[in-house]
């Protein structure tokens, strides 16, 4: 047994501290949205081609951003976009109307695509496969934690300094990490600070990595049987998640005529449970294998048991009370963190880590795919039909994402 240090989850650490700031610099919009409409006289279609400004850059550059941080190497890869969404969230104070904040919001989401991306060649860089779920789900944790601190800080900024303040403090704080990160990361090979035996630790487990066969190019990547077990199933889950992160204000005003001040009170809930959906993913896999499941086995049990607790959000329109509608959209959180968390780890597990940027943008790029084709059917349908039949739809796509994920990925022959 070799003796291990702990550098790697401080690394880890880094990278979720950079997760949250990504996140909550996106989250900004989402809850200053019912005063931003006010200020614009935006409706909420128009409000949808915002959204989608950011979703359609982001959606593009997730494919070059995983390119670019396996030619550049994550260290300043991510520095490098990380700078780009500072500046670019601060930009919307100096928004006039409509399309210059949708101009803004494609600056923002081109550069905020790195995130997942760099977290997944991140653990790929420092974590051996038995550890990779929880380092997964930490870092993924941050994308909730974000979104939770959002709605207390942003509705703070409004209502003491005005809505352009908000964007300057979110993207500043992004652009003080962006520092500390260059400053703080290597590769374990490049690592001043890691000790022989947890360097001896790590490649030991690498070298014992009995995962499916590693694509080595995009092309490779693209014929693979695996790549598509997990980007089609991403492709279904990730509208759940755009709609908890861009609507869920606008839901609670349009249906619940809650104020700001209310929201800010509510909306992080649901991202408080995605929190202990990303520690879920993170920890069942390996209580799964301890009883005898294989690594893919339980990495496809985990996410199939999120799907099916994506029926509670399915009931929102039961709802009887913005308490109850709440409470169901934290059900949501925790299915979907819990889901997309097995889903992002299957690519670590798939793909060797010189590729793994590569393969997880092109499969962001996928699931962001789908996450814009349903905000373009939210700002369609959802001031004529509301918001139920959206909600009901998305535990649908949920649940035929785990059925691909069970038909196309197989386990490797012997």
């Amino acid at each position: 047994m070799l003796k291990k240090g702990n550098l790697r989850w401080w690394i880890i650490g880094l990278v979720t501290l950079g997760t949250i700031l990504n996140y909550l610099a996106r989250s900004t919009l989402s809850v200053a949205a019912p005063t931003l409409k006010e200020e614009f006289s935006m409706s909420t279609e128009e409000y949808s081609w915002v959204v989608l400004a950011f979703q359609a850059s982001y959606t593009v550059m997730q494919t070059v951003a995983g390119g670019i941080l396996d030619a550049l190497g994550t260290r300043l890869g991510f520095f490098l976009f990380a700078v780009g969404w500072a500046f670019s969230n601060m930009a919307h104070a100096f928004s006039t109307g409509v399309w210059s904040l949708a101009f803004f919001r494609g600056l923002l989401g081109a550069t905020e695509a790195a995130a997942i991306p760099a977290g997944a060649k991140s653990v790929s860089e420092w974590f051996p496969p038995k550890e990779k779920p929880l380092a997964t789900s930490l870092f993924q944790m941050g994308t909730s934690v974000g979104n939770m601190i959002a709605p207390p800080l942003v509705a703070f900024c409004i209502l003491y300094w005005g809505w352009e303040s908000s964007f300057i403090v979110t993207g500043a704080l992004s652009l003080i990490w962006a520092f500390v990160w260059y400053w703080g990361y290597r590769t374990p090979q490049e690592h001043s600070r890691l000790s022989d035996s947890e360097r001896a630790y790590i490649e030991q487990g690498r070298a014992n990595d009995e995962v499916q066969a590693k694509p080595a190019t995009r092309t490779e990547v693209l014929k693979s049987r695996s790549f598509w077990a997990i980007a089609v199933p991403r492709f279904l889950a990730e509208p759940a998640w755009q709609t908890f992160n861009f609507f869920i204000p606008l839901y609670l005003v349009a249906v619940w005529k809650l104020d700001l001040k209310s929201i800010a009170l509510w909306a992080w809930l649901p991202f408080l449970a995605a929190d202990f959906g990303s520690l879920a993913a993170g920890l069942f896999p390996a209580w799964l294998q301890k009883r005898g499941a294989s690594l893919l086995a339980s990495r496809k049990i985990t996410m199939a048991l999120g799907a099916l607790c994506m029926i509670g959000p399915a009931c929102i329109g039961l709802a009887g009370s913005p308490e109850l509608a709440i409470a169901l959209f934290c059900i949501g959180g925790f299915a979907h963190q819990m889901l997309n968390g097995a889903l992002i780890t299957l690519c670590t597990d798939v793909f060797d880590s010189k590729t793994v940027g590569t393969a997880s943008g092109m499969a962001g790029t996928i699931a962001w795919t789908g996450g814009m084709l349903f905000t373009f059917l939210i700002g369609q349908s959802a001031d004529t039909y509301g918001y139920n039949p959206l909600f009901v739809a998305l535990a649908a796509l949920d649940l035929v994402g785990a059925a691909v994920l069970w038909g196309l990925l197989r386990e490797r022959k012997k």
